[in-house]
């Protein structure tokens, strides 16, 4: 009996209740549910880019990553240590392994005797570029790593979405706000949340360049025991270059000259030319009397 009585107090409860919050519900509504939505809005925002989907949100992003289907998002990276018979000539080439794969050079530091480079591929073929990187030379380490990056980016685009809706309903109040209060509090949260979502997509950016295009750091040093390379060059660029060059060092060669021997002009050179510019008139004045 006292079991009976008990579990229906308890579903009198549970419907006085339900019934609460209906009655809560209906009775918000017109200019007093733009107020409440305007209140909640400055809550909303630091949520951190609208990141407050509920508890249940995470549990189901981590479901939605957990299911053997979903693509998984990897930010594959390499290192190779290579010893090389040619700094230059093995750099050269190494461009041309990350240009031909469909990727680019980034930082590079190319001395005579080592080099350190960081190339940029794409993550589908950093398998086959590492092989022809590693034709270059002789392979003193090899190393890759993949950092799995899915619930990241699938975190991400649920808060991109997230953040849309907030700023639509933001921007639907701002519409129907009249007040000159009203209007300055909503468009400042208009702004916010644009920032947040700009944030967002630059970060949704980011993490799918990682994963298109894999990071390779090659270092390469110099065969001791390998003969010094050579400056010559068979081709027409190089002849024409040392060409100039040899035009430049003649130049060079006379400008120098001339500048050691001007004081001995200056000294020497002038009183020989008043001297001579002398002997020249006194012959002059003796040559026009016998004429007459």
């Amino acid at each position: 009996m006292r079991r009976r009585l008990a579990g229906l107090l308890l579903a009198v409860a549970a419907a006085v209740s339900v019934s609460a919050c209906g009655a809560s519900e209906s009775s918000s509504g017109g200019a007093p549910a733009m107020r409440g939505d305007m209140a909640v809005a400055p809550e909303a925002a630091n949520t951190g880019g609208g990141a407050g989907a509920g508890p249940a949100e995470p549990a189901k992003q981590a479901e939605q990553v957990a299911q053997p289907g979903v693509d998984r998002k990897l930010v594959r990276t390499a290192s190779l240590r290579l010893i090389t018979p040619d700094i230059a000539d093995a750099t050269s080439r190494a461009r041309g392994v990350a240009i031909a794969s469909g990727g680019y050079t980034g930082e590079e530091e190319v001395g005579p005797n080592a080099a350190t480079m960081t190339l940029f591929v794409p993550s589908d073929k950093l398998d086959a570029a590492l092989g022809e990187l590693s034709g270059l030379g002789k392979v003193e380490s090899r190393n890759q790593s993949a950092q799995d990056v899915t619930e990241q980016m699938v975190d991400v685009e649920s808060r991109i979405q997230t953040q849309r809706a907030s700023l639509e309903r933001v921007r639907a109040l701002l519409g129907q706000a009249t007040g000159i209060s009203e209007v300055v509090q909503l468009e400042s949260e208009v702004t916010r949340r644009e920032a947040d979502l700009e944030s967002l997509l630059k970060r949704r950016e980011k993490l799918a360049g990682s994963v298109a295009m894999s990071t390779v750091t090659l270092r390469m040093s110099r065969d001791k025991d390998a003969p010094a390379p050579t400056d010559d060059d068979p081709t027409v660029a190089g002849a024409f270059s040392g060409g100039w060059h040899a035009f430049l060092d003649a130049a060079e060669f006379v400008v120098r000259m001339i500048a050691v021997s001007l004081p001995f002009l200056l000294v020497i050179g002038v009183p020989a030319y008043v001297v001579w510019r002398w002997r020249r008139r006194t012959r002059a004045a003796r040559v026009v009397p016998q004429e007459s």
